[in-house]
């Protein structure tokens, strides 16, 4: 990582991310240590730089943990006795229950220290690997699932209101693209590690050699890992979290269902549509409560970070990469195995280059946004996924497997070329009481779409596929994916350079 540091403490009151933590009001106390001398606008204090690599190297391992079932779905279904759509509800279930606990983030952020906040995500995440490696069957790998998802989630925004907070306005591109090694060649990783297990060693051995890290994680963290800010008291309300669940998982279920059970007609089952309206009227409510608690100043989601127009447009650009990048996870592995029969090692080792890709350009196109601005980078990126995924749409059972190996090389070029921007223009702007919200909101909104892009586009192959063939089935999928894609080139062009909250 390539981040300047100097001696001083960390932050200086009155500079953009000050704060990590303050609550939704704007008459707040900033959180922040006094510092013990002026910070250069672009140097980072040795401390800063301690806090912000020791949760990279944590969110790495929960982030590699997230992909890490994608090949092995086709061995668990024989082993534990499943179908697919049962099967699905690993990677599913994980998405969902993230969007269920990172819009508690702000929250738990708030009421505990950061060392405490660390311990809580990487003791549940180690808990939950050691619960599956352990799982009898598959309801308690699917428990053990969820509160790894737990861990994860709360890992997440961690991280990321805590870059806001330490790093100066001018270095928060260089810094976001290196968080995208941890965020993008972690989930790259994930399937070769899991395939090159699988080839020698039971699934459990996906959580037995997990678990040894995670725990040295953990401990390197409680040894090491400072506090940022202070602990405030804050109130949760529990109505917001229970409309989470009817809200996020309606939707997901709903959309998940679609592929899996049908009407006599054809058409949706029941179940599928009621969950669907479930799903949307839970949304509303959702929102409708936010806004009815905005008043009272005491939010679970503050949504007044919709006000600025770039965090808004960056949130819909990361909502449509992810229906994308999720796609392309799940679509490609099942491509890879059910038609060109390449085993779970040849998977892994085929997806591997495309993500590594992602990530190890993501320092050099930090400092180009930094120099540049998000638009030429967010056009180009958005431009190489439609093209990407059309290809992908025209794949058939003869396909060279190199060309399909650069196409996800060129699919994760574009998401690089769109991931490190949109973070950084869509956060650079908010003022620092709604640094835990902004970052919440839009991690909750990412794993949504990635679950419900998931369960549309798995939905449709199964679709296709049960009338036509798998071919077809897998064309049918990309080439949805394709459309919705299209919808990023318009956002991309709309992206600005956003100055910061102390600008406003």
């Amino acid at each position: 990582m390539s981040i300047e540091v100097s001696s001083n403490s960390p932050g200086e009151p009155g500079e953009p991310g000050a704060a990590l933590n303050p609550p939704a009001g704007a008459a707040t106390e900033t959180k922040q240590a006094a510092p013990t001398g002026t910070l250069p606008v672009d140097k980072m204090s040795r401390e800063s730089v301690t806090v912000i690599v020791t949760l990279l190297v944590a969110t790495f391992v929960v982030i590699l943990n997230e992909t890490i079932m994608n090949v092995a779905l086709q061995r668990l279904m024989v082993d534990l006795r499943v179908d697919a759509p049962t099967v699905q509800w690993l990677s599913t279930g994980f998405m969902l229950t993230m969007a269920v606990v990172i819009p508690t983030t702000g929250f738990i952020l708030q009421r505990l220290t950061t060392r405490a906040v660390f311990l809580l995500a990487m003791g549940l995440f180690a808990g939950g690997t050691a619960l599956a490696a352990a799982a009898p069957g598959f309801e308690v790998l699917l428990m053990a699932r969820i509160v790894q998802a737990g861990g994860t989630a709360i890992m997440l925004p961690l991280l990321m209101t805590t870059i806001l907070t330490l790093v100066p306005l001018t270095r928060r591109g260089a810094v976001m693209g290196n968080v995208s090694i941890a965020i993008s060649v972690a989930p790259a990783m994930g399937p070769t590690v899991s395939g090159l297990i699988l080839e020698h060693f039971s699934w459990r051995f996906m959580f037995v050699f997990v678990l040894p890290i995670a725990l040295a994680a953990l401990a390197i963290g409680a040894r090491f890992l400072t506090n940022v800010g202070e602990t405030e008291k804050s109130r949760l309300d529990f109505l917001s979290v229970v409309l989470t669940i009817p809200a996020f998982g309606g939707l997901v279920y709903g959309l998940s269902q679609i592929g899996g059970g049908h009407g006599g007609d054809g058409g949706p089952s029941t179940l599928a549509l009621a969950a669907l309206v479930i799903g949307v009227t839970g949304l509303v409510a959702f929102v409708l409560r936010q806004l009815q608690l905005q008043k009272s100043e005491a939010p679970l989601l503050d949504l007044r970070a919709f006000n600025f127009r770039m965090f808004t447009v960056s949130v819909l650009l990361m909502v449509v990469a992810m229906v994308a990048l999720f796609g392309a996870v799940i679509l490609l592995p099942l491509y890879l195995q059910e038609i060109r029969g390449l085993k779970s090692l040849e998977t892994g080792l085929a997806l591997l280059p495309g993500g590594l890709a992602m990530g190890l350009l993501g320092p050099a196109i930090g400092r180009l946004f930094d120099k540049v601005g998000p638009l030429p980078l967010t056009v180009t990126g958005s431009s190489l996924m439609v093209l990407a995924l059309w290809q992908f749409s025209l794949l058939n059972a003869g396909t060279p497997v190199w060309w399909i190996i650069a196409l996800h090389v060129g699919l994760s070029l574009g998401l690089a070329l769109l991931f490190t921007p949109a973070f950084t223009t869509g956060l650079n702007p908010l003022p620092p009481h709604l640094y835990s919200h902004g970052s919440a909101i839009m991690s909750t909104l990412q794993q949504v779409a990635g679950a419900a892009g998931t369960a549309l586009l798995v939905s449709i192959f199964a679709v296709v596929s049960a009338g036509s063939g798998l071919v077809a089935g897998m064309n049918a999928a990309f080439l949805t994916a394709t459309i919705i894609a299209v919808a990023a080139v318009v956002l991309s062009a709309m992206m600005r350079k956003t100055p910061g909250a102390a600008s406003h």
